[in-house]
């Protein structure tokens, strides 16, 4: 078993909105599970936050869980809402706007 000296959520019901508290004024971050296969991250935004437009190595999942947001895959924007996803194509840029609060899970998938 890893040992990342993160803390263990195994066994644990999980409120997926309560891991993650808004912030004003930035966006925050919480890694969930970190293993070899991949990581779950659990981000919050305040209103006109966001991530920069970035590439990754693995096609990777985000799911909204709270609010909408828009997303641009090489330079393409779809808006997505609560209960909504959008998987983001390995190698390709892609950002994150918050034109209001929102919260997403990142799901990577190492290959």
């Amino acid at each position: 078993m890893e040992n990342t000296g993160r803390e263990d959520l195994k066994e644990t019901v999980l409120k997926i909105n309560d891991l993650i508290a808004y912030q004003t004024g930035t966006v925050a971050s919480r890694m969930i599970v970190f293993k070899k296969a991949g990581t779950i991250t659990i981000f919050s935004f305040d209103t006109g936050e966001g991530l920069s437009e970035h590439t990754a190595p693995y096609d990777t999942v985000l799911a909204v869980t709270d609010g909408e947001a828009e997303v641009q895959i090489a330079g393409r924007p779809f808006i997505v809402h609560t209960g909504e996803l959008i998987i983001l194509p390995a190698n390709k840029p892609h950002a994150v706007y918050a034109h209001k609060r929102f919260r997403m899970m990142l799901i990577m998938i190492r290959e």
